[in-house]
């Protein structure tokens, strides 16, 4: 890739190219220019989009061993240049350099698992038909072909990762994709194009477009990509969807994570943990994760010992320069985002919400902080925060606690800290939420398990089999004659 001071191009049908515009990308942390990006024009989007049109059908019947070859040179070569990738992420989004290391880890980690379900999946399957007399000598083959190219959007929180949960459950089942990654961080979706530029899939099978928010309805609308797969927020997703009803749309949205902690989580060891747990996953990559912790719903009986071990490890937390190998929280996006999360904790204290610690902010930092009894109709109380800033509250009882959870118009994953086996089993069917994480935060997502909402959390699953799942239908072939 080129350096900061010359535009990187951009890959259009798995060539690079540049066009007339350009986009500055600045740091969070600092303001600095971490690099300036060619922006296709319209004309160049509409090739991207054509290519992969012209190669669908070539692309669907390439052999699985030739996808997965491509994408086990990715799970190499990000290995090889994971410190550089780290840094990359870390500088046009301002995460922390232990959190950019581990979303390159699990970037490896969705690539390796799509090339695996590259080689497996689609195997056919069949089934007799003379079950009933009709069907004697008839059997029923099914198999799996891609709907058509792909549309992946992709937010800026996670601009590798999320890039590659769209990119390599495509590739894995001979989709073609055009990605559009994040505005605001393209870059980690540019370098992704690099990798996939040193393999030998077909020429249109992919393509990276840093295309600008206000050109996506075009994209969107094109009848050439039949699948979209998109992460942000809801008003966009709910916008896209409703703008094309016949097409395929995968939509991963917001969230307001609770943490439940129930009366049988209750011996210092428990609490030490649960809280340790809550104010990381609070606060990691600024608290711009749509699992991460928003909400703290304690049972009474634990409520008071838990609240101090929860204020006091958030205050143990290392602020400050993403860079820094000790620095646990770093700025948001941008100092437009802080500004926001600082207008929705005022708002929250006037409505009589207490400040337990934090509340600060400094340019595009946020200080990761505490509230407690956070009314129902604030912002904090209802939306999706995206921002360093947790609330804790007290409930009676377990169905008051899973009450509460399922008060909310979001429903993505929920975290569950108890002993009791039946609890567990009760959270999970209770509890409206795409996941159920017993034991720990909502925070935990393995790349390779179904991972989604509903409600206002989205539609359809991400994960790499189930993503090229829902990139796919059945298709059924009836032989005739057979002796069975």
């Amino acid at each position: 890739m080129t350096t900061a001071t010359s535009p990187y191009p951009f890959w259009l049908a798995g060539r690079t190219a540049t066009g007339n515009d350009t986009l500055d990308v600045t740091s969070p942390w600092d303001g600095r220019l971490v690099g300036t990006v060619s922006l296709p024009d319209e004309a160049q989007t509409q090739q991207a989009v054509a290519a992969a049109a012209e190669v669908a059908e070539e692309f669907a019947a390439t052999p699985a061993h030739v996808r997965a070859a491509a994408l086990d040179h990715v799970v190499r070569r990000l290995g090889e240049r994971s410190e550089e990738v780290a840094r990359l992420i870390s500088a046009e989004n301002g995460k922390p350099m232990k959190w950019a290391r581990g979303e390159v880890g699990r970037c490896l980690s969705v690539f390796r698992w799509a090339a695996d379900e590259a080689r497996r999946f689609n195997g056919g399957e069949g089934q007799r038909l003379d079950s009933d007399a009709g069907g004697e000598g008839r059997l029923a083959f099914t198999r799996r072909f891609p709907y058509g190219p792909v549309l992946g959007i992709a937010p800026f929180n996670f601009p590798l990762n999320l890039c590659a949960h769209k990119v390599a459950p495509a590739l894995a089942v001979g989709a073609p994709i055009v990605l559009k990654p994040a505005p605001a961080t393209p870059l980690s979706g540019l370098l992704l194009g690099e990798l996939l530029a040193e393999t030998d899939l077909p020429a249109g099978s992919w393509s990276v477009l840093p295309v600008p928010n206000d050109r996506m309805p075009d994209l969107v609308q094109d009848e050439r990509l039949p699948i979209i797969s998109f992460t942000g927020s809801a008003p966009v997703g709910w916008s896209i969807l409703d703008s094309v009803p016949r097409k395929r749309v995968t939509l991963e949205l917001g969230g307001n994570g609770a943490a439940v902690v129930l009366a049988d989580y209750s011996s210092e060891a428990d609490l030490d943990f649960a809280a340790q747990r809550i104010a990381t996953f609070s606060n990691y990559q600024g608290g711009q994760s749509c699992i991460s912790v928003q909400r703290v719903l304690a049972d009474a009986s634990v409520y008071d010992r838990l609240v101090p071990k929860i204020v006091a490890a958030v205050e143990s937390l290392t602020t400050g320069d993403p860079e820094d190998d000790a620095t646990d929280v770093g700025p948001l996006v941008s100092e437009e985002a802080a500004r926001r999360v600082e207008s929705w904790v005022e708002e929250s204290l006037a409505a009589g919400a207490r400040l337990l610690t934090g509340g600060k902010r400094d340019g595009a930092s946020f200080a990761p902080t505490v509230l407690e009894e956070v009314p129902a109709e604030t912002n904090i109380g209802s939306e999706e925060v995206f921002g360093p800033v947790v609330s804790v509250s007290r409930v009676e009882g377990e169905e008051a606690a899973f009450a509460a959870v399922n008060d909310s118009k979001y429903g993505l994953q929920a975290g569950v800290f108890t002993h009791d086996l039946q609890a567990a089993f009760r959270a999970h069917r209770a509890l409206d939420v795409g996941g159920v994480v017993v034991g720990d935060v909502p925070s935990y997502r393995a790349d390779q398990m179904p991972y989604g909402g509903v409600k206002d959390s989205g539609v359809g699953r991400e994960g790499v089999r189930f993503a090229m799942e829902d990139y796919t239908y059945e298709r059924v072939m009836v032989l005739t004659g057979l002796q069975l």
